[in-house]
């Protein structure tokens, strides 16, 4: 297959992770499932066991990632990130996440899909004043009337905001358009449309 020819290439026939040349596969970073080579990682099957599976996860295994994240290809650079974040509880992965660096694009490749977490490790879950569980994407309405800071536009009471998007630190915020204009909005001033 060309995909895993072009990889083996790129990887020069080793894991991109630990560096291992044993039982190498394919990984495809999520959310992508194409058979593009920048959406993907040579991993051995160790990493890729790990990476599939939360539960067999050794942290000490993945002390590799202090060599591979600085990896110039951005699929590393975004398993290496997932992979320090959720082991972040362990000391040492948030010392290496202090210091990575990533464009900002592929970092927010990196959070997509990712639960976002609060300073405790904590899930940050986003809901709205009756307490359903908002989603990227998902429609609100708002209600009651919002004085926008920094212009004298008012979002009215009953007014939809479609496809919303989640701030991702702060379970209290999320981000719409509304009369064309990008805003932040309270959660607790919207509910979920059915």
């Amino acid at each position: 297959m060309k995909l895993e020819q072009d990889l083996m290439e790129r990887a020069s026939a080793a894991c991109e992770l630990c560096g291992s040349n044993q039982e190498l596969q394919v990984y495809h970073v999520p959310p992508h499932q194409d058979k593009e080579s920048e959406h993907c990682v040579l991993t051995c099957t160790t990493c890729y066991q790990q990476l599939t599976d939360d539960s067999s996860i050794d942290a000490n295994h993945w002390r590799c990632l202090n060599d591979s994240m600085w990896n110039t290809n951005p699929a590393v650079q975004v398993t290496a990130w997932r992979m320090l974040t959720k082991l972040k509880n362990e000391g040492w992965p948030q010392d290496l996440l202090d210091m990575m660096y990533m464009e900002d694009d592929t970092l927010a490749w990196a959070k997509e899909g990712m639960p976002a977490t609060d300073e405790s490790g904590q899930e940050i879950i986003h809901k709205d004043s009756n307490g359903a569980v908002l989603n990227a994407g998902d429609t609100v309405v708002l209600i009651k009337d919002l004085p926008v800071k920094g212009s004298s536009m008012v979002a009215k009471r009953g007014t939809a905001v479609r496809r919303i998007s989640l701030v991702h630190d702060n379970a209290e915020h999320i981000e719409g358009k509304v009369d064309g204009q990008q805003i932040v909005i309270l959660t607790k001033f919207v509910k979920k449309s059915s």
